[in-house]
């Protein structure tokens, strides 16, 4: 058996300073991570709705994932945002739910992701793609295809 020790660590004291820091890095991270504002249960759909801060909202069915399906319509109506809105939570039932997971898990939600990611890095032009389409430009542009024999 390997005994591990605990390395000692000299933590310096919490000031205004270093807590006005660590707000700052949590600050950062919170704009580039995935943060949900609200969630609802539609009873009328059976789905939870969560929605983000600027208004836009996914609709995920709760018969698509079984890990919601199994609760009451109560129990889902108590659904809450946790882990700094990345994660749906219901204490009671200990359950906590990434987000991110649930929409990956749906393959509609991933093709309009993987849609969306593609046209935004299609549309970027590098400065070596913007200087070959200026030399190509000169060379009068884009040889035309020729048409292949049959």
């Amino acid at each position: 058996m390997t005994i591990i020790k605990a390395k000692k660590r000299d933590n310096p004291p919490v000031t205004e300073e270093l807590l006005a820091q660590a707000l700052a890095r949590g600050s950062k991270r919170a704009g580039a991570a995935l943060q949900a504002t609200e969630v609802d249960y539609l009873p009328a759909f059976a789905a939870i709705a969560i929605g983000f801060a600027d208004k836009t909202a996914v609709l995920l069915p709760i018969d698509n994932y079984p890990e919601l399906a199994e609760l009451s319509a109560a129990e889902l109506g108590r659904i809450e945002l946790g882990y700094a809105g990345s994660a749906l939570c219901l204490e009671e039932r200990d359950l906590h739910v990434s987000i991110a997971g649930l929409v990956a898990a749906s393959p509609a939600l991933m093709k309009l992701a993987s849609t969306v990611v593609a046209t935004r890095n299609g549309s970027r032009s590098s400065e070596a793609k913007v200087l070959a389409v200026r030399e190509n430009g000169k060379k009068g542009g884009r040889p035309r295809k020729l048409p292949q024999d049959v």
